[in-house]
Order: structure tokens, then C-alpha cells, then sequence
């Protein structure tokens, strides 16, 4: 054969298929750029030297990952749609005297024609966007952008060697198809096999036993700690589960259909149910991937919207001071109230003339473990053995003086030897006694609805119960004798405003630092009696916030109109798959008198019959969802569930819209084909 035969013959056939190859080639492009400018955002010195910077380049590295493993699973899924049209023309090659050897190597060329324009594609798009999603990034991490263009070579390395192995695993998996395959499976390849498929009950019951136990974990979950534990395990189950719901559950449904003789045997109908029937399988396999992609965009744009726009309220929850320090004490030593004093001293002498407002300094005795029935255990346990705990129960316990609770409060509560005042945050408390171990049994005289000396504790991901006692330092020593010194810890907290601007508070932070590296802070004979030194700042922290939770939420909006073009690309694929498999019984129908607007309605019912089941189905899994969302929320000191709840609907609407674009849009294709 003449030198160029099998390219030429390639290339016109990619032509005449455009209505495949395009889509195909465009969305393999789009995936590779956004790999590009994902990779030269992670990879270069763009972040270096910016606070959060490393955070950030961390997270995005995470999204080159993601992006490959994504890559992978739809490249193959798209490819599949594209070969199952091609086989019944390399069955008239093979007719017409073509072995396989010759066909292979025309899919060769299909297959390296089809990477390279989109390699080339991806590159020039990646390369050209790379500026305009720095400037956004760089903009959500407070930063500034120059106006330079870069290239980046690391990207277009990495690039050609994942995506030109993706390519290369297609191929053979279309090779190894094609020599399984014989001429005359080949040629009948769109309807080789087809017959009415049965519906399999145990499929579809394991199925919904398989969600109804997803569901039941994520709205049983009570605490932060569990649902991170368990989130991956349901969405496995929910992933599954959607699988075989739709496979066996669309068959059954067609079946249904069938038996109701009214709805059944009409003209808008017939032609659309029977053709389902056949190829549910595969449908009900296409549906539950629409459903799976709908619901990662809903569940991932919701949360990353609600941390990014709520990062405010995240700093001030973590941080609700300009400056907080603590000296941190093993709790055998001994902290009295005239040590904390003088320690106060010397940090007010260590900063000058710093402005100090809305000062909130107090001791506190800090300790976690297992709170059940109105009993603290504060077993040496908690120092370690960590095989043994159970973290979905532990619950974190501070105790603080009734002085310092006075002095800041502003009030005069009194308290007996062995009463408390008690406040709970994230839990609910209603006995009129609390245990710490063996060690003491308090009787609270009141449960307090909000604690001043909070020191950040909004932000606990467990919950938390602080204690207000009569006599801190008899209760100290008794814990830390009846429960060992291991198990709390002492902190002298001095929290206060300064400014709100980022250069004071870090000279603020300079400042203690080098006092601290002076022994401006030790006692006279030059032993500082604390342990550890933390100091902190609200500007600096909401600097890492924004780095951290920016790079989350422009991941999250990349990767939702990843997930979203994906989708899109199937329903494509899906509808036109299926109007090539459907146009000779419309044909025929067509014939013996259907006319064009009665295949209208035909194409309308059987696209609604089972087009927007992946949309309720994805509605459903979002809903059961929202606990699992809002606990691993908790996680990054998010609490505003309301506002989760408005960006979650919001979300799902906006969604619910352009998913009834694409239905009307793809329709029209559908109706294209099968009237012609």
C-alpha cells in the first residue's frame, strides 16, 4: 500500500465522524489545559515567599492528582462511546479484505492524530489561560499577579507523558476489543447482542440496601471526628449502590411501562420504551455516571463556597483576639495566681508601648476523654495507646477559676468547695452532677448559656465543657494526683487587640519572640517554669486561612466545571449513541404514518421518562450528605449552617438549570438523527 494509505484513511474517517472526534478531542484538550495550569500553579516559584504559599502549592498538587485519575476513568468511559460507532466500520473494512493487522494500525493512527491535536490543543489553551488563573488565584490569596507570560516546560513534560499514557492504555484497549471481535460482530456491532434484558431483583435490593445504609451513616454521624472516618467508605457505598439502583431499577421500570397497556401502546410511547428496554443496562450504566458527576459538583462547589466566603467567620471563630498567647505549663507544676500575675508583668514590659485592648488573660487547666453518662474519664490512656480510644467520643474538659471568671465576666457568682458553674458547647448537659473520673464529683449549681473565657474554643471540633470551680488550685493538684500529670495540661492564656494590620501585629509577634530568646520571661533564678511558648497572630492566621481555603475553593470551582463538562460530554455521547441505535425504528415507524411532530413528543417522553432520574437522584444523595458535609465542615472551623444550607440550594438549582439546558440542547441532536 502507498506510503500515507492508513493515515489518510484515519483522518477520513475521524472526518467523517466529526460529530464524535470533535466533543472527544475538545474535552481531552479542556482536561490536559486544566492539568497545565493546575501543575504550573503547584509546581513554580509563582507562591514562594507568600504566607500560605506552600499550603496552597499543596492543595493544588492534590488537584494534579485528582485531575489525572479523573482524566483516566473519563477519557476511557468517552472512548468507549466513540470505538462502539467505529466497529461497524472496521467490520466493512474487514469484509471488503482488511485483517486485523491493517485495522490496527488505522486505530493507531485514529488513536495518535486524536492526542496529538489534544495535546497540542491542551498546551495552547493551558498556556493561554495559565495568566488569566494566576491573576484569580493569586487575587483570592491576596496576592498580585505581573502581566508576564511563562511557559511552563516542567507542565508540558508531565503532560505528554501522563496524557500520552492515557492514550496509549486506550489504544490497547481497543486493540485487544478488536481481535476478541469477529467481521460480522464487527459490522453488527450497534445492535450485536441486543435483547430484552431482565430485571435483576437481587441487584437492585443490594443496591438500595447498600444507599439506605450510606444514608443511615451520614445522618447517624454526630461527631467530626467519625464522619471523616467513614466519608469515604459511604461514598463508595453510595457509588455502588447508585450502580446497581440504576441498572436493575431502569430495567424494572421499563418493564412496568410495558405491562400499563394505556400508556404503553400509544404512538408518544411505544417506539421510545421498546428501544429502552433494550439497552437499559447500558443506559442505567450511563444514568448512575451523570448521577455520580452531578453530585461530586454539587457537594464539592457548596462546601468550598461555604469556606472560602465564611473564612471570616472561621479566623474569628479559631482566633477571637489580635494577638493570643499562651505559656504552657506541665500540670504538676504549680501556677498560682500570684505566678500568673507576675508572668503578666513581664509581657506587658516586653511589649513597651504596645496598645493592648480588650485584654482576656486567665488560667486553665486543659485535658481530654471519654465523657458517658455524667462521667469524665481522665485515665492515663489518653497520654497514649491511641489503638484503644475511641476519638468519636472523646470530649474535651477546661477547667478555669471563678476569680478569672468574675474579673472578665463582670459578675460576682459565688461558689461551695465542690460546686461548679458549667457551660457546654457542642454537646448538651443536663445532669445536676459532672464526675472526673474517680478523682471528684462536682454539683453544678448552673449551666452558664455563653463562657468569655473562650480562648479560641469556638473552633473545637469535639465537644467541649468548661468548668468553673471555687478553688483552681486544690482542683489541679487533686486531678493531677488521682489521674497523672500526662494527662492536662496548664496554660496561662493572654489574649488582647492591637491592630488590625498585618506589619503591627507581626511586630507584636517579634517582639514576645525576642523577649522570650532574652529570658525576659524566666523567673530570677533563670528557670521559666513553662514548658512551651505560643503566640499568635489573627492577620498572620487568616493569611494561612485564605492560602489554604482559596486553594480549596479554586480547586473546587476547577474541578466542578471539570466534573460538569464531563457530564455534559456524556449525555452528548449518550444521546447520540443512542439516536444512531434508535433511527431505523423511527424510520420505520415513519413509514407507516408516524409523523414529525409525534416523534417529537416520542423523543420528549422518553427523555423525561428517565433523563432528569440522575438530577432527583443527585438531589437525594446531597440531601443525605448535608450532615456528613457540615461535621467534616466543623473540621475547618466552619459553623454557619444556615448559610451552608442557602449555598447548597443555590448550588443545586443553578445546576438543576443548566442540566435542563443540556437536556433541550442534546434533544435537538437526538431528533436530528432519528427524523432524517
Amino acid at each position: 500500500m502507498k506510503l500515507g494509505f492508513y493515515p489518510r484513511l484515519a483522518w477520513s474517517g475521524m472526518k467523517n465522524n466529526r460529530r464524535l472526534f470533535v466533543p472527544y478531542i475538545l474535552a481531552s484538550a479542556g482536561t490536559a489545559a486544566v492539568f497545565y495550569i493546575m501543575f504550573y500553579l503547584a509546581s513554580g516559584d509563582l507562591l514562594d515567599g507568600m504566607r500560605g504559599g506552600t499550603a496552597a502549592q499543596s492543595t493544588l498538587s492534590f488537584g494534579v492528582f485528582v485531575i489525572v485519575a479523573f482524566a483516566l476513568l473519563f477519557l476511557f468511559y468517552c472512548n468507549s462511546f466513540l470505538v462502539r460507532r467505529r466497529y461497524k466500520e472496521f467490520g466493512l473494512y474487514s469484509i471488503l479484505g482488511m485483517n486485523k493487522h491493517n485495522i490496527s494500525r488505522i486505530l493507531a493512527w485514529e488513536t495518535l492524530l486524536t492526542a496529538l491535536l489534544s495535546l497540542i490543543g491542551g498546551i495552547f489553551i493551558g498556556a493561554l489561560l495559565s495568566k488569566l488563573a494566576e491573576m484569580i488565584f493569586l487575587h483570592m490569596l491576596g496576592g498580585t499577579a505581573d502581566y508576564s507570560l511563562h511557559i511552563s516546560l516542567p507542565a508540558i513534560k508531565y503532560m505528554l507523558l501522563y496524557f500520552g499514557g492515557i492514550f496509549a492504555l486506550i489504544y490497547i484497549s481497543s486493540l485487544i476489543k478488536l481481535h476478541r471481535s469477529t467481521a460480522v460482530e464487527l459490522v453488527h456491532s450497534e445492535s450485536y447482542g441486543e435483547k430484552p434484558v431482565k430485571a435483576n431483583p437481587v441487584l437492585g435490593i443490594a443496591g438500595i440496601v447498600l444507599l439506605s445504609a450510606a444514608y443511615i451513616l451520614a445522618v447517624s454521624i454526630k461527631e467530626p471526628l467519625q464522619a471523616l472516618k467513614i466519608f469515604f467508605i459511604a461514598v463508595i457505598m453510595v457509588i455502588v449502590g447508585t450502580y446497581l439502583v440504576f441498572i436493575s431499577g431502569s430495567v424494572l421500570l421499563c418493564k412496568i411501562l410495558q405491562k400499563n397497556k394505556r400508556y404503553y401502546y400509544t404512538p408518544r410511547h411505544f417506539v421510545s420504551v421498546s428501544s429502552m428496554t433494550y439497552r437499559m443496562k447500558r443506559n442505567g450504566a450511563g444514568l448512575a455516571s451523570i448521577c455520580i458527576l452531578a453530585t461530586m459538583v454539587l457537594v464539592t462547589i457548596s462546601s468550598t463556597c461555604c469556606l472560602y466566603f465564611g473564612m471570616v467567620d472561621s479566623v474569628n471563630a479559631r482566633y477571637p483576639r489580635d494577638i493570643n498567647v499562651t505559656f504552657g505549663y506541665d500540670a504538676s507544676t504549680s501556677l498560682t495566681e500570684e505566678k500568673a500575675d507576675a508572668l503578666r508583668d513581664k509581657l506587658v514590659a516586653a511589649l513597651g508601648d504596645t496598645e493592648r485592648k480588650n485584654i482576656l488573660d486567665f488560667r486553665q487547666l486543659s485535658m481530654s476523654g471519654v465523657f458517658e453518662n455524667g462521667v469524665f474519664d481522665i485515665s492515663e490512656r489518653f497520654s497514649g495507646s491511641s489503638d484503644i480510644i475511641d476519638y468519636g467520643k472523646i470530649t474535651n474538659l477546661r477547667i478555669v477559676s471563678l476569680s478569672d471568671y468574675n474579673r472578665i465576666s463582670g459578675k460576682s457568682e459565688t461558689l461551695a468547695e465542690n460546686e461548679v458553674l458549667l457551660h457546654a458547647l457542642r454537646t448538651d448537659y443536663g445532669l445536676k452532677t459532672i464526675s472526673l473520673g474517680s478523682v471528684e464529683t462536682f454539683t453544678v449549681k448552673k449551666t452558664l448559656d455563653a463562657m468569655p473565657l473562650a480562648d479560641g474554643s469556638g473552633a473545637e471540633i469535639s465537644p467541649t465543657i468548661t468548668l468553673v470551680v471555687s478553688d483552681f488550685d486544690n482542683t489541679v493538684e487533686r486531678l493531677v494526683d488521682g489521674a497523672g500529670e500526662y494527662v492536662a495540661r496548664l496554660k496561662l492564656i493572654c489574649d488582647f487587640d492591637c491592630s488590625d494590620e498585618l506589619e503591627d501585629q507581626d511586630k507584636v509577634c517579634n517582639m514576645i519572640a525576642a523577649a522570650s530568646e532574652n529570658g525576659e520571661f524566666s523567673d530570677k533564678d533563670g528557670s521559666s517554669g513553662w514548658q512551651y511558648l505560643s503566640y499568635e497572630s489573627r492577620a498572620a492566621e487568616y493569611a494561612d486561612f485564605a492560602a489554604v481555603y482559596g486553594g480549596l475553593f479554586f480547586l473546587g470551582v476547577t474541578l466542578s466545571l471539570v466534573f460538569s463538562c464531563a457530564a455534559v460530554l456524556i449525555i452528548y455521547y449518550k444521546q447520540l449513541s443512542e439516536g444512531y441505535e434508535d433511527a431505523q425504528r423511527f424510520e420505520i415507524m415513519q413509514k407507516v404514518g408516524m409523523t414529525k411532530p409525534e416523534i417529537r413528543r416520542s423523543i420528549n417522553s422518553q427523555l423525561l421518562t428517565v433523563f432528569f432520574l440522575p438530577l432527583l437522584f443527585a438531589g437525594l444523595h446531597l440531601a443525605f450528605a448535608f450532615p456528613f458535609i457540615r461535621k467534616i465542615l466543623y473540621m475547618f472551623s466552619f459553623y454557619n449552617t444556615s448559610f451552608l444550607i442557602w449555598t447548597t440550594v443555590i448550588s443545586f438549582l443553578v445546576f438543576a438549570v443548566l442540566y435542563a439546558l443540556v437536556y433541550k440542547k442534546t434533544s435537538n441532536t437526538y431528533y436530528k438523527i432519528v427524523s432524517k
